[in-house]
């Protein structure tokens, strides 16, 4: 037999739970009683003797009367007989009172018990009308700061969480079809109009190879940003110990060509000794992505500064470059995903075509593996003289005499501009 839906909810055995409870106590505190004063009292019932029924005659003697009985007690044997009555009319009347309690309790339970779930009504019915592409209702409780408050204003923050985080991923996905939609007509456009002919002149047909080569590239650079940020998102990495100076050196290395073409002078002040704990991989995608940014936006023969080193218990990684500068209003969005700088933040003429400002993810890279290692990236810019990017993470490397400060120094560790 299927009972009723009503008698598996939770509000209903909170109702049993109460009944049971104060029918219990109620059990108990007469029951006590009962047995206290059936002990004090000693009560028996009335146990009569039959005896004759005397008169005196004229004379005053005593004579029995034949054929008449009466039934007589002691005193002490009807004051226990009483006794007895009264504790038979309390067991009596608290059966009773104990009955009509379990039914008063029953719908007190109820009703209470319905009060007290009433958050939780609530916090359901807003749960089945939120759907995966509408996060923006709250359950926003009122009353006392209890239990279900406390647990609405979890769930609240939660929502607020889960939001935020839709929105990033929409608008991720927006950004990135955006970016890639440019490379590919780029591509589609000059496969169309030169690459599909067989009689392109050849210097046409190598200028639209050039063209596609350099879309190609865009694309892989972004698709190389999304993963490395998918990447790091994923919980299967095990930290190691990681020796910066030893990352750094290594992404100089691999940039030589490129600073050798815009006619860079590369300035290396790698300090031995600074270690962190995270994974080499991302730290060393941290790094190349600064330098790519600071390779392509630095003036043609100017200076480049890669510099490791260690302060306050903090390790740092540093790249200045001579480019256009970043103006203050947006030192902070910088790190943004596809941030873009306005117009009038323009680099000046002096500085090439290939260093428009433009961040895509790497520096929104960079700022996740730096946070994700317990760090933090900072920047130190002006306009129209250069930027210096410095990625501040945990120094495990610190002695007995230096203690960490709770947050990285706020000045630049390479110094004032000469």
């Amino acid at each position: 037999m299927k009972l009723p839906g009503w008698t598996q909810t939770i509000r209903f055995r909170l109702t049993l739970t109460y009944s049971a409870v104060l029918i219990g106590l109620s059990a108990l505190v007469l029951g006590g009683v009962y047995f206290a004063l059936q002990a004090y009292l000693d009560p028996k019932p009335l146990n009569p003797i039959t005896v004759n029924k005397y008169y005196k005659d004229s004379s005053g003697e005593v004579h029995i009367k034949q054929g008449y009985t009466i039934e007589a007690a002691e005193i002490s044997t009807i004051q226990s007989a009483v006794n007895f009555q009264t504790l038979e009319t309390l067991r009596n009347y608290s059966a009773a009172g104990i009955g009509a309690l379990f039914l008063v309790s029953l719908g007190t339970g109820w009703w209470l018990s319905g009060r007290a779930l009433r958050p939780v009504r609530r916090i359901t019915a807003t749960a089945q009308e939120i759907s995966a592409t509408d996060l923006s209702r709250r359950i926003a409780l009122e009353g006392p700061h209890d239990e279900l408050r406390n647990l609405g204003d979890t769930v609240d923050d939660m929502l607020e969480r889960l939001e935020s985080a839709f929105v990033a991923q929409r608008q991720l996905v927006d950004d990135a079809s955006h970016e890639l939609r440019n490379p590919l007509a780029v591509i589609q456009a000059n496969v169309d109009a030169v690459l599909a002919h067989d009689d392109t002149p050849p210097e046409d047909r190598a200028q639209a190879t050039a063209i596609v080569s350099r879309a190609i590239q865009r694309m892989t650079r972004l698709v190389e940003d999304l993963l490395a940020s998918a990447r790091r998102s994923s919980p299967a990495f095990v930290d190691a110990d990681v020796d910066l100076a030893t990352i750094a050196s290594e992404a100089a290395e691999e940039y030589e060509l490129l600073t050798a073409d815009r006619e860079l002078h590369v300035v290396r002040r790698l300090s031995p000794g600074p270690v962190v704990a995270g994974d080499a991989s991302a730290l060393r995608r941290a790094v190349d992505n600064l330098l790519s940014n600071a390779v392509r936006l630095a003036r043609g023969g100017s200076q480049l500064v890669l510099a490791v080193g260690s302060q306050n218990g903090w390790a740092w990684i540093a790249v200045r470059d001579e480019g256009p500068g970043i103006a203050a209003d947006d030192a902070d969005r910088v790190f943004d995903r596809f941030f873009r700088a306005g117009s009038t933040h323009q680099p000046p003429a002096t500085v090439p075509s290939t260093g428009q400002r433009r961040a895509g993810l790497g520096l929104a890279i960079v700022r996740q593996i730096a946070e994700s290692h317990g760090g933090t990236v900072a920047l130190h810019s002006e306009l129209g003289v250069g930027s210096t990017f410095i990625i501040w993470l945990p120094d495990r490397s610190l002695t007995d005499d230096i203690r960490r400060t709770p947050v990285p120094p706020e000045e630049d560790p390479l110094g004032p501009r000469l």
